[in-house]
């Protein structure tokens, strides 16, 4: 299940390079779906709308999945400190995009996503989905009195190390781990 898991959450964080590349090279639906003549009535907007949603829909069943994951918890005063992560990760995140608009064509697109991709997944050190930030998710890196640095992902919003009480956060791997309540 937890590879399952980490496989759905890369798909979602390197997704919007190829949606990038769809909406730069204006690919519409009617590309993909021919035997369907009406889709090239809707405007270009409706596809690229379609396109964004899916990714939307996926991050969205991923958080709904989380609670098959392994359970932990934070007691009050084991962590040391707390850094709010969400703009840390943004500008690198920000480089997909960049790369996708240099993409020219399918196979450059296939290849940078595949090669994407799996440097994702086997990092398996963080699992920074923009996305998440549509539901309420906030990016916390913290780290416990016993020194382990932990990548959180929570819809609380901590200031201060002493605020963390996570009677249950669900593991995604030994370094990452959210909160859904």
């Amino acid at each position: 299940m937890n590879i399952a898991f980490r496989l759905l959450l890369t798909f979602n964080a390197t997704s919007l390079l190829v949606i990038i590349f769809l909406v730069q090279k204006s690919f519409t639906l009617d590309c993909f779906f021919k035997s369907q003549p009406w889709l090239v009535q809707l405007p270009n907007a409706i596809s690229y709308l379609v396109y964004f949603l899916v990714p939307v829909f996926l991050t969205g069943l991923s958080i709904l999945v989380s609670s098959r994951l392994g359970k932990d918890e934070f007691k009050k005063g084991t962590v040391e400190s707390i850094e709010h992560a969400n703009n840390s990760f943004l500008p690198s995140y920000l480089g997909y995009f960049f790369v996708a608009l240099s993409v020219g064509n399918w196979e450059t697109l296939c290849f940078v996503y595949g090669v994407l991709f799996v440097f994702t997944f086997l990092s398996q050190a963080l699992y920074f989905n923009p996305l998440f930030l549509i539901f309420g998710y906030e990016f916390y890196n913290i780290k416990t009195r016993n020194g382990t640095a932990i990548f959180l992902i929570s819809r609380h919003q901590y200031k201060k190390p002493d605020e963390i009480d996570i009677s249950m956060a669900y593991r995604i791997n030994n370094y990452t781990f959210i909160e859904r309540e």
